[in-house]
């Protein structure tokens, strides 16, 4: 369950990991805020649903979505798979006691909203996480499979995110919102931020080599590997001619490096589908070391993404047919 970033231009976001340390920056900042006015107080659990519009999109939504995960139900009144939906959505969002907010966006009302995310039918159900979007569902799914898909999305918002959600409770007033305590700094906080000041620098090399540092301490450190994996990325296409390696891709479609390249080309600039179709069909008409070499560029690239994005789900299917 990647995120993407909220410009909503599609483009992949490459500098998730300083994302999430901007999210961590601005709820610590929330919380400092609201313990020099007295403590807040937690958040009612009617705070836990909300009606949003266009107006109040950037404060609602984005802004909210550096303290705790904000889940879109995109519905109107005529629909009647939404009437299905959304009190499901509602009762979740009360059961999970403040580990997500939802967002109500009656698209009638807010078509400005429902373009920018492109939504071609309702009911669609998005995430906001930090500022970065990401798709959920579209339909009116069954419960359990909303269930999965919000454990997902907590998971994700915790580990990568460090938003552990709000403290709700039930004699609060409406409109008292107070971020959870955050668990204490982890022992390697201090080089994954010197990874993201490398990476604002333009260091990339230091960057890879700070998040290089992290995993030999810490192999399974899920920041470090996302943050390498996309610095990489980075330090593969700076160089590049975009031009020449287009064109290079389109002349030599039999040259595995070329494609390899132009992929890499792809997925910096947003075109996922793209990227993921050029290297399954460079798969599929190669063999031993070519198809090799495709096939794991492929899987570093489902990492860039993240394995939960839907786009990941469909190419790794397409590969499996490709491979056997």
């Amino acid at each position: 369950m990647q995120p993407r970033n909220m410009s909503m231009s599609g483009v992949v976001d490459l500098a998730a990991v300083k994302a999430a340390q901007e999210a961590k920056a601005k709820a610590e900042q929330a919380r400092a805020e609201a313990a020099r006015q007295g403590g807040g107080g937690a958040v009612s659990p009617a705070d836990l649903v909300i009606d949003v519009d266009e107006a109040g999109f950037e404060t609602d939504v984005l802004q909210r979505s550096t303290e705790v995960p904000v889940v879109i139900d995109f519905w109107a009144e005529w629909c009647q798979p939404c009437k299905q939906l959304s009190p499901i959505l509602e009762r979740l969002a009360r059961e999970y006691n403040g580990r997500f907010v939802l967002a109500k966006i009656d698209v009638d009302a807010n078509q400005m909203l429902m373009q920018q995310f492109g939504i071609q039918g309702i009911p669609a159900v998005f995430a906001v996480v930090a500022g970065q979007a990401l798709p959920l569902f579209q339909g009116a799914a069954p419960e359990q499979q909303i269930r999965d898909t919000l454990d997902q999305l907590v998971q994700v918002a915790e580990q990568r995110f460090g938003l552990t959600g709000l403290t709700v409770d039930p004699d609060a007033e409406p409109g008292g919102a107070q971020v959870a305590p955050q668990a204490p700094a982890g022992p390697h906080d201090a080089t994954l931020e010197a990874a993201v000041q490398a990476l604002d620098a333009g260091d990339l090399g230091g960057a890879v080599q700070a998040y290089k540092n992290v995993l030999g301490e810490d192999p399974g450190n899920t920041e470090a590997k996302l943050g390498l994996v996309q610095a990489e990325l980075l330090q593969r296409v700076q160089d590049l001619d975009p031009q020449k390696v287009r064109k290079d891709a389109a002349d030599k479609p039999g040259d595995v490096s070329a494609q390899i390249a132009a992929a890499d080309l792809d997925l910096v600039g947003g075109h996922v589908e793209d990227a993921f179709g050029r290297l399954v069909e460079t798969v599929r008409r190669t063999a031993g070391e070519d198809r090799d070499a495709a096939r794991l560029r492929l899987l570093e690239l489902f990492e860039v993404v993240g394995a939960e994005d839907p786009r990941v789900t469909t190419a790794r299917r397409a590969l499996a047919r490709a491979l056997f």
